[in-house]
């Protein structure tokens, strides 16, 4: 499929294997923290991003990769959207005067749009908000939240059987060429 370029020409090439890969290393690297329970326990129905408020330490401990999601939720209270039980490990290199608290409830930057809908389908219709992934855009911190239901014991077993089923075919598969 030719691609028109902003001179008006055509161009016949195709992005090469390499620059597809470059970008996944890139992706990557711009990665904090996933929280892959959450992708276990729950039904992601929808996925928002959200900037973090943070202090200066935090900042620097994010940038060190100490985060944890693990055990994090979010709340909605009075209009807004507070970030729980996200552990970010101070670096011990912390100035004297800050006192960190590793495990305290950070605010969660979203536009009043976003955050109506979000108390609407919590209160209304049973969702849970939770963490999925922190990463860098920008040079900012932003989380990515999704609006989850919660799995049931069979609907667990049969993502696991999914997953065999697909890693077993990506298998045979290449064995086949």
């Amino acid at each position: 499929m030719p691609i028109v370029t902003a001179a008006g020409r055509t161009d016949n090439r195709v992005m090469p294997l390499e620059c597809t890969m470059a970008r996944k290393k890139e992706e990557t690297a711009n990665r904090i923290a996933e929280n892959r329970k959450a992708r276990h326990e729950y039904f992601i129905d929808e996925r928002y991003e959200a900037g973090v408020a943070l202090q200066g330490w935090e900042v620097k401990a994010l940038r060190a990769g100490r985060l944890q999601l693990q055990e994090a939720y979010v709340l909605l209270k009075s209009g807004e959207a507070f970030l729980f039980g996200a552990h970010i490990s101070p670096l011990p290199t912390v100035s004297t005067h800050v006192v960190p608290d590793p495990t305290r409830s950070r605010k969660l930057l979203l536009h009043r749009r976003q955050i109506d809908a979000l108390i609407g389908a919590v209160e209304r219709r049973g969702f849970t908000l939770m963490p999925l992934l922190a990463y860098w855009k920008d040079g900012k911190a932003k989380l990515e939240i999704g609006l989850a239901r919660g799995k049931k014991q069979h609907d667990k077993r049969a993502d696991e059987r999914e997953r065999d089923w697909h890693r077993e075919k990506a298998r045979v598969m290449k064995s086949r060429r």
